[in-house]
């Protein structure tokens, strides 16, 4: 709906070269709306425009969960004539990557999913990224300190790490103790002079409890002993999640927050941040969490999990987008197959169903198929079946492969057959090694697709330098430690060139092919996991 009598905010470059109290003024008057005659704070949410945001962190493969929680946020929008805003929350320096970022925006794009403002597109309430945005966190940080709602903590990781043993030893809660909740300004000013680190924690209440209400699962209760004095600012000067997503919902006004569960106990701490600025907090939604068929947390050890999989596979965009919008939600009239447009027009939030959805890919091939045969014609097929498996891109890594190798053109698909269809069909024998034992197989197998994850620039050399340096570390010749991977990439145990092959499938068709394996050998444990993430870290960091 249009947004009458709301005037549209900008911070000047100056104000943050006020004192703390003229700067938290102006902040304030910048961004509470002139509301006019209006009083009740639900009529001003209500009566302003819609606005719902996705804010990934671009530190690893697009998520199909990314996706599945913008879905719903945009369909929420779009329903209400609002506006969807994209946020890039990348103020892990450590892990964020701009090729991950870029890859997100791209994989949100193709399954249809754009955004109305974002870091590409920009817009009023901008920058759109939060390592852009460490002006604005200074000056509202300061704000707290100087309410004595916040305060600089200079204990040590060694300190910290003794408390946390001496908790779990006692059965003790676990969080932070107080120890500099209350040192003198004296005490804080020489820890300063002397250089200390520190972070900057929230002042958090020791008793009672806080209630609010989840526009999905009623009025929530949880007690403030359960709450952490959460790290608002690191050591680093960079803010945390539970900082820069309040002050960044608020300062591009957001008005309705729909996430995943998980988020569900971090929703005291950001209330508490509204109630020390003195904002109005947005109405929260918290979506269930996809799951695996097990019925556990969605996870690429199980599933394929990225955006990247699904399109290199060669599923159709809007099948994914529709398949999503199946997850704990339904159209009225119980319709499986429907278009992002047609989920807009009937979507009611209050549809979502809160048990856990289960994302079953043996149902969203049935749904693609359907998409594949009802939606496109012989033309249509075709030309899109050859845009995916015969693109310039991805046939001029294959021909240098097969040139060498084939004396007529009916040799290609024997030989080349793997880098265009699903997995190769193979069994627990095809793994009979003469020096390799089945648990070494699925150890090699394991510690590879970590060390391929670890991998930024996609390139053959990379992936060559990464496994070598891998089957140097663990004792074995190339040809031994490169067998398992030739049996899960090729479906033979000597094929063409395994390091060209893993380059021109990409990670996560590979990675879906080697975790097919390790469950074929068996499996993993969560003891022999941790064990092996042990291991990999002592010969890998």
């Amino acid at each position: 709906m249009a947004t009458k009598g709301f005037e549209k905010p900008s911070i000047k470059p100056e104000l943050f070269f006020k004192s703390s109290v003229e700067r938290e003024d102006e902040i304030s008057k910048i961004f509470k709306y002139n509301i006019g005659s209006l009083t009740n704070s639900e009529d001003v949410r209500y009566m302003s425009q819609i606005r719902t945001r996705i804010a990934p962190s671009p530190t690893g493969d697009p998520h199909v969960g990314t996706a599945y929680i913008a879905l719903f946020n945009k369909c929420f929008a779009r329903h209400n004539q609002g506006r969807f805003i994209l946020r890039i929350e990348d103020t892990d320096q450590e892990r964020s990557n701009k090729k991950s970022e870029n890859d997100i925006l791209k994989a949100l794009a193709w399954m249809g999913l754009d955004w109305d403002e974002g870091p590409d597109k920009g817009g009023e309430f901008g920058p759109y990224r939060q390592s852009e945005r460490g002006t604005i966190y200074s000056a509202h940080i300061n704000s707290l300190i100087e309410r004595k709602k916040a305060f600089r903590c200079f204990c040590t990781k060694e300190r910290l790490a003794e408390v946390r043993e001496k908790q779990i030893k006692n059965k003790d809660p676990i969080g932070y103790d107080g120890q500099c909740l209350n040192l003198s300004e004296e005490e804080i000013s020489k820890n300063l002079e002397q250089g200390l680190q520190y972070v900057i924690r929230m002042v958090v209440p020791e008793e009672g409890e806080c209630r609010f209400e989840d526009g999905l699962r009623g009025e929530v209760c949880i007690n403030w002993s359960q709450i952490d004095m959460q790290v608002l600012i690191k050591s680093d000067g960079l803010p945390t999640y539970h900082f820069a997503n309040v002050v960044d919902d608020h300062l591009m006004n957001i008005t309705h927050v729909i996430r995943g569960e998980e988020w569900i106990n971090s929703v005291p701490k950001h209330l508490l941040l509204y109630e020390y600025f003195d904002w109005e907090p947005p109405a929260f939604f918290h979506m269930p969490l996809l799951r695996n068929p097990d019925k556990s947390k969605l996870s690429k050890r199980k599933n394929p999990t990225s955006i990247h999989y699904y399109r290199d596979a060669g599923y159709q965009p809007q099948a994914l987008l529709n398949y999503l919008g199946m997850m704990g939600w339904s159209m009225p009239d119980s319709r499986e197959k429907f278009s992002f447009e047609e989920m807009v027009s009937e979507f009611d939030i209050q549809r979502v169903s809160l048990g856990g959805p289960v994302f079953d890919v043996e149902k969203l091939d049935w749904l693609n198929g359907k998409y594949l045969r009802e939606d496109l014609s012989d033309q249509e097929f075709w030309d899109q079946f050859t845009d995916w498996s015969f693109c310039p891109k991805r046939i001029g890594k294959i021909v240098p492969l097969l040139r060498d190798r084939v004396e007529k053109f009916s040799d290609v698909i024997p030989l080349a057959g793997f880098l265009f269809g699903d997995p190769p069909v193979i069994a627990q024998e095809n793994f009979n090694h003469g020096s390799l034992s089945s648990d070494e197989c699925l150890e090699i197998l394991q510690l590879s697709i970590w060390e391929l994850e670890k991998i930024r620039d996609w390139q053959r050399e990379c992936v060559e330098s990464s496994l070598m340096l891998l089957a140097k570390k663990i004792g074995l010749k190339p040809r031994e430690f490169l067998f398992p991977l030739f049996v899960s990439i090729t479906g033979k145990p000597a094929s063409t060139s395994v390091i060209e092959a893993i380059t021109i499938l990409g990670l996560d068709l590979c990675r879906a092919r080697v975790r097919n394996s390790i469950m074929i050998l068996g499996g993993l444990s969560k003891k022999s996991e941790k064990a092996l993430a042990k291991k990999h870290k002592g010969l890998c960091g």
